[in-house]
């Protein structure tokens, strides 16, 4: 079946498109544990990936609300807004996807209260006359869960290898890994780890910038050790998983920024997010056992980052480009299985993740108008 993926993140910069063939079906579960190297297990193949940037009013709007600024209609009005651009998106793959899956755009997450993602999928439905799986996180919720991460059961059968011990890492917005110990589901461990580039994103603003392109004005900088200790000190990070985070917890005037010039905030802030990562591998991964790292999502470009992982992890570190994948296809990848698996009425968000009673089959499926 061919499956098209949609998903923007929490970097707000647009919404990526994979189009994947999907076949075949995982193992039940409970019979995963007994599965051989000829059990038959889910075949894929990327097709095609777009990218669909945000226009400027758009993406500020969509800022303003993950800010807690926007009024109800305004919300209301943007949710329409949004599902007719990633309806505008999509109409390319019509005729050729026979299946979509929507995340949508994460404005609020606030576990075990609420969960907020907006953008209308019924503008998707109708776009491209296909059934559509979208709004995966409150079904996890309502199961006692976090409702994040959602991406670590895809991970696991997109790139789990048996007996291979491997973290797949997301630096978008929020940093969140997955832990692959191997092809068993019992073995899944994931979680927000903190901060990724929605800190340094509105740092690099301070400078005119959407982002600081490489790390190379936080390289510039020099680290302020103070801030540094009092921010690393933060509840969140000592926190055993299963936890999630997101942008209402991690912005800048949540922190004290006062008397920073624009490029020592960016290097304390890389800091921050370099530091944070490497202690909750520290704690919760490394005494599992880990072999190596795959780094996906925008932060895998930026090469200040990228170098103090590699001096603070005892690990091999790749960026999904040096696996031999493309880092941008990745989570509409996920989501693209997700709604597939959805489809079949199989489970796709696993409770020793989450923290849910029982795994979810998570997503509300919609329908298109008769033609």
């Amino acid at each position: 079946m061919k499956v098209l993926g949609l998903m923007s993140g929490t970097s707000v910069d647009g919404v990526d498109l994979v189009l994947a063939e999907l076949e075949g079906r995982p193992p039940r579960l409970e019979d995963s544990r007994a599965a051989t190297a000829a059990t038959p297990r889910l075949e894929w193949q990327v097709l095609e990936h777009r990218e669909a940037f945000f226009p400027a009013g758009l993406r500020e709007r969509l800022l303003r609300a993950l800010h807690g600024d926007s009024l109800t209609r305004e919300l209301a009005l943007l949710h329409h807004e949004l599902g007719r651009f990633y309806a505008e998106a999509a109409a390319p793959f019509a005729g050729r996807a026979e299946l979509a899956a929507v995340h949508g755009q994460t404005v609020w997450h606030e576990p075990p209260h609420a969960t907020l993602q907006i953008g209308e999928a019924a503008y998707v439905a109708e776009a491209l006359g296909v059934p559509v799986a979208a709004d995966f996180r409150p079904s996890d919720l309502a199961l006692g869960g976090e409702a994040a991460p959602l991406v670590p059961y895809p991970d696991l059968l997109l790139y789990g290898d048996a007996g291979v011990r491997r973290a797949i890492h997301n630096l978008g917005g929020i940093s969140n890994l997955t832990y692959l110990g191997g092809l068993e589901p019992a073995e899944l461990l994931a979680f927000d780890t903190g901060p990724g580039n929605c800190l340094l994103d509105e740092a690099a603003a301070w400078v005119g910038l959407t982002h600081d392109p490489g790390g190379q004005f936080a390289q510039q900088g020099r680290v302020n050790e103070e801030k540094l200790s009092a921010w690393l000190s933060h509840p969140y990070f000592q926190r055993p998983p299963p936890k999630s985070t997101g942008r209402e917890v991690w912005r800048l005037d949540q922190l004290e920024t006062e008397g920073f010039t624009p490029r020592d905030l960016l290097a304390t802030l890389t800091e921050l997010t370099a530091q944070s990562i490497a202690d909750a591998y520290r704690r919760f991964v490394l005494p599992r056992g880990l072999e190596e790292v795959w780094v996906a999502g925008g932060g895998a470009y930026n090469q200040t980052l990228m170098r103090r992982l590699r001096e603070l992890l005892p690990v091999p570190i790749h960026t999904f480009e040096e696996r031999g994948h493309n880092s941008k296809v990745r989570e509409a990848l996920a989501f693209a299985v997700l709604g597939y698996l959805r489809f079949l009425g199989l489970p796709n968000v696993l409770p020793q993740v989450t923290g849910a009673k029982s795994a979810a089959v998570a997503g509300k499926l919609l329908v298109p108008g008769v033609r």
